[in-house]
């Protein structure tokens, strides 16, 4: 027969009746708490070390090879296809609205803005909004209301860069707008389904970063096609949401040659892992390889330019500073230090302009 061990059922009990009123049971015992223990405790497998330019090569295969798989699967590629929509001049430029099929079920919606005096081939820039959604960044639509917060927050910097003779192409980001699918809880405007997205996303296998990714490289293929489109000369920009995707593209993505990434850029783990942040920010297991220069660094020298508010309340400034001179390091091993810039603002969660239009003409000679 098995033997069983008999535990009396009332020394049981007495037992579990003494932990639950202990002067010394847990204080402090909730995720928060034990996340920010994990926090510290972790540290990322592929710091940037290097010191020579032959180290940072053999870093970058790696980390290249690490932050590429992270970003997920990307869709299936399908023949290039536009549908021209619209079309309204304004006094400097013309603003088409296009549909780019980006794979075999979807079609991301661009504003492809040309400015009217063009001097041969022309530089152009992606343009990538943030959570407020198209409408604020690119002057569409406008209430008295939204054009405050645009003025505000200078959110229209595509038309802003048409406006001084750059061709730029605004994409309404997947999930926005008339992308929504699913409107996020608790969220009244603008449509959006940023936790559809990326929670299904993440079921196949997929981020939201990368998904988002692939349709403005598709844009960029689009760009490639315009007779009026410097090949040479495309860069990327974003603000906030925008400003993530303008962090990882250049990645994937080695026709962009030039990144400008607005209220995005800081520590992860004092920013979007301290605080609340929408879902669709999330890179799963990126906290483990490395930090956000670790990223960036990945397509030096490329030309950056990174713009923070001082006082933004979800991405640090001081983890945004202390990050910025880690990336200064690296453009120092290669040599080209004038390829890194930081306009750190009088301001909040916002774009600003006080160094755009400079670092454009110095790294694209107009």
């Amino acid at each position: 027969m098995t033997a069983f061990r008999f535990i009396p059922f009332l020394c049981a009990l007495s037992l579990i009746t003494s932990i639950a009123t202990a002067e010394d049971a847990p204080q402090e015992n909730n995720v928060s708490h034990s996340f920010n223990l994990l926090s510290q405790q972790v540290i990322p497998a592929q710091l940037y070390s290097a010191t020579t330019s032959e180290q940072h090569e053999a870093w970058r295969k790696k980390m290249h090879a690490t932050v590429v798989d992270l970003l997920g699967e990307m869709p299936e590629a399908v023949p290039l296809e536009v549908k021209w929509a619209e079309e309204e001049k304004f006094e400097k430029f013309t603003r088409h609205k296009i549909y780019v099929r980006t794979e075999r079920n979807y079609w991301a919606p661009v504003y492809y803005f040309v400015p009217h005096e063009l001097q041969g081939k022309t530089p152009a820039i992606v343009c990538l909004h943030g959570h407020s959604g198209i409408d604020p960044y690119i002057r569409l639509n406008e209430t008295p209301a939204q054009k405050k917060k645009t003025d505000d927050s200078a959110l229209d910097y595509a038309v802003y860069m048409a406006e001084h003779g750059y061709i730029t192409a605004a994409i309404v980001v997947r999930g926005w707008n008339e992308t929504v699918g699913r409107q996020d809880f608790g969220i009244k405007s603008p449509p959006r389904s940023c936790h559809e997205t990326t929670m299904n996303a993440f079921l196949m296998g997929m981020t939201p970063q990368g998904i988002r990714c692939w349709d403005a490289m598709r844009v960029i293929d689009f760009l490639l096609t315009q007779e009026e489109v410097d090949a040479d000369r495309i860069g990327a920009c974003g603000l906030s949401g925008g400003g993530t995707l303008t962090m990882y593209l250049p990645i994937l993505d080695e026709r962009v040659k030039l990144a400008m990434i607005a209220g995005a850029f800081s520590e992860y783990r004092t920013s979007i892992y301290a605080m609340h942040h929408c879902i669709c920010n999330t890179l799963p297991g990126i906290m483990r390889e490395g930090e956000m220069a670790d990223v960036v660094a990945l397509y030096a020298p490329r030309p950056v330019l990174l713009i923070n508010g001082i006082d933004d309340p979800i991405f640090p400034i001081d983890g945004a500073r202390k990050e910025y001179a880690r990336l200064k390091n690296v453009y120092k091993v290669l040599g080209q230090e004038e390829n890194v810039d930081a306009d750190f603002f009088e301001g909040g969660h916002a774009w600003s302009n006080n160094k755009t239009l400079t670092f454009l003409k110095q790294h694209f000679g107009r």
